[in-house]
């Protein structure tokens, strides 16, 4: 059986050290194409591998970055002619933007490197996001961003915060009241946001109150499939005044 498909996260990875001015020759024995090899092994992406020899082995971070030369109009040569339409997006998304690529790629590697980041991470259930693998940021900050979300003890702090100055959980973006319209059974229950975009995300930082927003469970799903693009100020003109 052929192992899975590459996710966009582990093309980034790639992709930031093609981009690496030191990066050394496009060769499975290049130090850091090893490196590269073990960190997208590390990710807590795939709980089955059918080839676990080949699976991402620096021979196939190789080819990926060969991959990139026939993208390159930097590059005189030929290339690989094997890529896939996701290598050549990531590719062009991040051209332009290699201080956005380099940041991100950091925080990838922080997770693949944490253990119990990697545990919460990988028990993050799948939705629409992942599994188009859509996210400019890739799988592992948006799921990050999850894990962060659903802090149990900010959470609450963020409720007792908002209550105590407002006396009522409302949605952020809709101003919906779970209590309001479902009675006793809605007491006490509304979602968290992180506020902080994906690309400015930084495994080193605690989350705060202020990064967290109340939301419906509905505006949550919004936020959550436009999550690059759409804040919670957005969601609200939109609501206010119809579609963008």
């Amino acid at each position: 059986m052929r192992n899975p498909k590459w996710h966009r996260d582990e093309i980034i990875l790639a992709l930031d050290l093609y981009f690496d001015e030191k990066r050394g020759p496009i060769d499975k024995s290049n130090k850091k194409i090893i490196e590269v090899s073990d960190i997208i092994n590390s990710l807590p992406l795939f709980p089955e591998r059918p080839d676990e020899e080949k699976f991402r082995n620096p021979n196939g971070v190789t080819l990926k970055l060969s991959n990139f030369l026939s993208f390159d109009p930097s590059y005189h040569g030929k290339g690989m002619e094997r890529s896939s339409k996701l290598d050549r997006l990531v590719f062009d998304e991040f051209y332009f933007n290699r201080e956005k690529l380099k940041s991100i790629a950091a925080e990838i590697k922080k997770v693949a490197q944490d253990p119990l980041l990697k545990y919460k991470v990988y028990n993050i259930e799948e939705d629409e996001q992942t599994r188009t693998d859509s996210v400019m940021e890739g799988q592992v900050l948006y799921k990050l961003h999850k894990v962060r979300e659903r802090d149990a003890k900010i959470i609450q702090r963020k409720k007792d915060q908002v209550w105590g100055s407002s006396g009522k959980l409302a949605c952020e973006a809709c101003i919906f009241e779970f209590e309001d319209y479902y009675g006793e059974i809605g007491k006490g229950y509304i979602e968290c946001h992180h506020r902080t975009p994906l690309s400015l995300f930084k495994v080193s930082t605690k989350t705060t109150l202020e990064d967290l927003s109340l939301v419906c469970s509905n505006c949550h799903r919004m936020l959550h499939r436009r999550i690059d693009t759409i804040t919670i100020d957005d969601l609200r003109t939109m609501i206010k005044y119809g579609r963008m």
